[in-house]
């Protein structure tokens, strides 16, 4: 494949402005939407023989969100490509001015595995939406979604406009050697630092949504039976391969034992030992990052699950208690259904525990007391989270998604979304007929002093 053609027609699809027009973008949204929905049965053939992932969990987790946000995009976009106008002030009196949102160009859109559709084609309409022509490239570890996406993107859109390219890091590292004028990726901290280093010889301005160990508190007064059904749904949904799963659990001493009760008991009703198991529970992507995590399990600190079947790919829910931040599962994101319990005596001790380590992608606080809440939001930096609940927030397209310090740069979903893809051109428009002569020299006195009252 001509990555360099590519690119150049790209481009000089881009600055014959037929992407700045509103009306293009919108029917091109519509397009990928009607493509989708035509085509949902080979998407969800695809991602079963990729990693066994359900039809109903494919359009849960994935497809409803891409249609969500085609939805708005088709509804908003009009209105979000308007010309603003804003305050002038006295300074610049007789005058108007305005904002102008263009895009940015010609863009890379690099998506992650574990969410193929849905981490690939989301930010890839979000650019359309802003105006852009996009090159997508998917995860080649699933490879049957990657294959797919292909098919329905390149036998549909020209590539000058919209155009999927498949491969692994050869591929990648040569695709990002071109000057792109916005990079957007959503992966893994080590090969986001990759990316941000490509980007950084030709000045690209990027997106990085990353991850990090998003940390939860279970806390007294909280609904134990609720928290439970939360937190086992939103850590064990993909097989714990989401970058907002709960990836481990603070727990007061004081409740730890009701608590990992409570675990166990919803565990054993939404991930039955049969039938559900199978249906509705993914495998690990493949074997390297099954052997990875088969050694983050400790047998001696397991209190529930902990079989493994390396020929199917299958780790089955787990939870570990008497867990040390000093241990090996608590040394980088677990990135699988394993999950770590680790109780406290001292809410200020562990607060302080989790201030030493990276800044993860979300938070998850379990407690009825709005205090305790505050305080947590207030000291602790992290992307998003919720109060009561996980993972749920990222559903909601007025809730910018995005990282902080290590967990990622930038945002996206809904209007975030966007703005992200979009440079906002700030315009005065000056008359000629009146010019106030304080600027000009010769300075006196004079002028300095009704400066200072005008301005001062």
């Amino acid at each position: 494949m001509d990555f360099k053609e590519i690119h150049s027609k790209q481009k000089s699809f881009f600055n014959s402005n037929q992407t700045k027009d509103v009306g293009f973008r919108i029917e091109q949204l519509k397009k990928v939407k009607a493509i989708l929905k035509a085509n949902e049965p080979l998407l969800y053939e695809a991602i079963y023989a990729d990693f066994g992932k359900s039809e109903y969990e494919t359009y849960l987790t994935e497809l409803s969100l891409l249609y969500h946000e085609i939805n708005i995009f088709i509804k908003k976009t009009r209105k979000w490509s308007r010309k603003k106008r804003v305050a002038t002030g006295i300074t610049n009196f007789p005058a108007r001015s305005y904002i102008i949102p263009e895009p940015l160009g010609t863009t890379l859109v690099i998506g992650a595995w574990n969410y193929p559709y849905q981490l690939s084609l989301l930010p890839a309409v979000t650019a359309m939406a802003a105006g852009n022509t996009v090159i997508l490239k998917p995860s080649e570890l699933p490879s049957r979604t990657s294959e797919i996406m292909a098919k329905l993107i390149n036998e549909n859109f020209p590539e000058e406009y919209l155009h999927v390219v498949e491969g692994g890091v050869k591929e990648t590292s040569t695709i990002l050697e071109f000057p792109f004028d916005k990079i957007f990726f959503t992966g893994s901290i080590p090969v986001g630092k990759i990316v941000y280093q490509a980007a950084a010889k030709t000045l690209t301005p990027v997106t990085l949504e990353l991850g990090g160990k998003s940390h939860t508190f279970v806390l007294p007064g909280c609904n134990l039976k609720t928290t439970a059904r939360r937190i086992v749904w939103a850590k064990f949904l993909n097989a714990g391969q989401t970058c907002v799963a709960p990836d481990y659990v603070l727990v007061d001493k004081s409740i730890e034992h009701e608590f990992i009760e409570a675990l166990k008991n919803e565990i054993n009703k939404q991930h039955p030992e049969s039938g559900t198991l199978r249906e509705n529970y993914l495998q690990i992507i493949n074997t390297k990052n099954f052997d990875r995590l088969t050694a983050l399990i400790d047998d001696e600190k397991v209190c529930y699950g902990g079989q493994t079947e390396k020929n199917k790919r299958i780790i089955h829910p787990t939870v570990m208690h008497n867990v040390s931040f000093d241990d090996k599962v608590m040394d980088d994101e677990i990135f699988g259904p394993i999950l770590p319990v680790i109780s406290f005596t001292s809410l200020d001790e562990a607060i302080a525990k989790v201030k030493e380590r990276s800044k993860p992608l979300s938070c998850y606080i379990y407690t009825n007391n709005k205090k305790t809440v505050k305080r947590l939001l207030r000291e602790l930096s992290f992307g998003g989270g919720a109060v009561n609940d996980s993972i749920m927030h990222l559903s909601n397209s007025n809730l910018p998604f995005g990282g902080v310090g290590f967990s990622g740069i930038g945002s996206y979903h809904g209007k975030a979304g966007f703005d992200t893809f979009t440079h906002y051109k700030s315009i005065l428009d000056k008359p000629c007929w009146f010019e106030p002569p304080m600027k000009y020299l010769p300075y006196t006195n004079g002028k300095l002093n009704l400066i200072k009252k005008l301005l001062g």
